[in-house]
């Protein structure tokens, strides 16, 4: 009998190179973003210092549950345009954050069996439950790269082998750019991964900002910094559009995530939240 744990057990379409190594530790002492997020989007892979922290910033910012399932239904939307629309089969996910519903492999495969998606996020907790990731179509490929957005060449080499980085790929960045502080090393690191990708990919970002919700955004995000980690920087939509430079930025351009291509059968408008989104062409 194996002594390897079940979630420790490579699934039946992943390389098993990756898996069965001891997983990095996990801080259950301080909150983290994935298990935060989680716990706003009402699931269970969380400890007592996200739920408290979680808690701290729904009073202040109570908006933020929105906020989070908004983040949720852009990805959806994009992914739903990407696939059916334009015809991509690839999905490079930086940033996955904890297995919850809608996940990229999910809304790609359920129109395009055959999508391919390479997951990639730096929290062990994350790594934890990558099998829940990994679950995919017989016709398609999900993989789970334990790896950080400051190493873009780390996750370049990865993710070659399963994506063929010849054909067009969709690069989504939701939630993960605000933990670079330093404008210039954000679009330092979007320019190596959009340059390694053909022509015909597509970049989609979402971004915290304060343009909502204002001083109070602000506080928010203050006291996620003295607490939690990675620590969060707000842009404005500007600052958040010229990551977009060089690339054809689809209609209606970068507005909140609450707004973006909104399905015509839905009723009345959504509120706008504190996260701004876009999604565009490499030419």
């Amino acid at each position: 009998m194996s002594d390897t744990p079940e979630w420790m057990k490579p699934p039946s379409n992943s390389d098993d190179s990756s898996w069965g190594s001891p997983s990095p530790e996990i801080d259950a002492s301080v909150p983290h973003t994935a298990r935060v997020w989680n716990y706003w989007l009402g699931g269970k892979d969380n400890f007592p210092v996200d739920r408290e922290l979680g808690d701290q910033i729904r009073e202040l910012l109570p908006q933020v549950v929105e906020l989070a399932r908004a983040d949720r239904a852009f990805l959806a939307r994009a992914v739903t345009y990407l696939v059916g629309e334009v015809g991509i089969r690839q999905f490079l996910d930086i940033g996955t954050g904890l297995p919850t519903a809608n996940n990229t492999h999910e809304v790609a495969q359920g129109i395009a069996p055959e999508s391919r998606i390479v997951y990639v996020d730096n929290d062990p907790l994350v790594l934890v439950h990558a099998r829940a990731l990994l679950t995919s179509t017989p016709e398609g490929v999900t993989d789970y790269i334990h790896a950080d957005l400051r190493d873009p060449d780390a996750i370049l080499e990865a993710a070659a082998a399963t994506l063929d980085l010849t054909r067009p790929i969709a690069l989504t960045l939701l939630g993960i750019v605000e933990h670079i502080p330093d404008d210039d090393e954000a679009r330092a690191i979007l320019k190596r991964l959009l340059d390694a990708l053909p022509s015909g990919s597509y970049l989609a970002i979402a971004h915290d900002t304060n343009v909502v919700h204002g001083e109070v955004s602000d506080e928010a995000v203050r006291q996620w910094n003295e607490s939690a980690t990675p620590s969060i920087t707000l842009r404005s939509p500007e600052q958040i559009t010229r990551f977009f430079d060089g690339l054809e930025l689809l209609e209606p351009g970068v507005v909140s995530t609450a707004l973006w291509r909104l399905d015509p059968t839905e009723s009345g408008t959504p509120r706008e939240v504190d996260a701004f989104c876009g999604l565009a062409r490499k030419p």
